[in-house]
């Protein structure tokens, strides 16, 4: 068995995770365009809203399964997870996608789903936490599935918040908002699944398989 360090660690779960990201939001793109051709843009608000606590879900069963698989202290591991998934998915789905339609020139508005649906939000974190456990004890790279899923289900709702909560004539910005979405995406999660897990591991938790 060989031991990794910290460091490595958390540079071996990225490139692991990597290509599945990259797989996922440009697939999230081709689903809202569907979206979009199948109904009207009257219904996307309540795709946001379907997406939006899906991706919580999805976003704690990765990031506590990914420090579950180091470390199983029970307590920690839902602390981790909450926080994970409700904070930083919150920025991935709602503040940056905020932010790259204001920075497209339209005019946004600011939804914070987590404070004005808490009870929408909270059952799926916590549904999304217990599967993390157990899906890591049983499902062999679990946080490879979890994750890509995550980053699917995430991409759609940033696309949703955007062309929900402000952003006309989307289709006609489409490259520009497959940019902010990657960054809305791609970095966040990435956080949350990955680095952010691993800053509450230390180098001795974790001999590698």
């Amino acid at each position: 068995m060989h031991e990794h360090n910290h460091k490595e660690n958390i540079l071996i779960e990225l490139g692991h995770h990597l290509p599945y990201s990259t797989f996922s939001v440009l697939a999230g793109m081709v689903l809202v365009t569907a979206i979009a051709y199948a109904g009207s843009e009257s219904v996307f608000k309540g795709f946001f809203h379907l997406f939006h606590p899906g991706h919580l879900l999805l976003s704690a069963a990765a990031t506590t399964g990914m420090f579950w698989r180091y470390n199983k202290r029970f307590v920690m591991a839902i602390g981790v997870g909450f926080v994970g998934s409700a904070g930083i998915c919150g920025i991935s789905d709602v503040v940056l996608p905020y932010l790259g339609g204001l920075a497209l020139g339209q005019h946004m508005e600011f939804h914070i789903c987590f404070a004005e649906h808490p009870h929408i939000v909270v059952p799926f974190v916590l549904i999304g936490i217990a599967a993390g456990i157990l899906a890591e004890d049983f499902i062999k790279k679990s946080t490879v599935y979890s994750h890509s899923g995550h980053v699917l289900v995430s991409s759609v709702a940033s696309t949703l918040y955007l062309i929900s909560f402000g952003v006309k004539d989307w289709l006609n910005n489409l490259g520009w908002i497959f940019l902010i979405v990657v960054i809305c995406v791609m970095l966040p999660c990435c956080f949350s699944d990955i680095v952010f897990p691993l800053l509450f591991v230390k180098d001795h938790d974790h001999d590698e398989e």
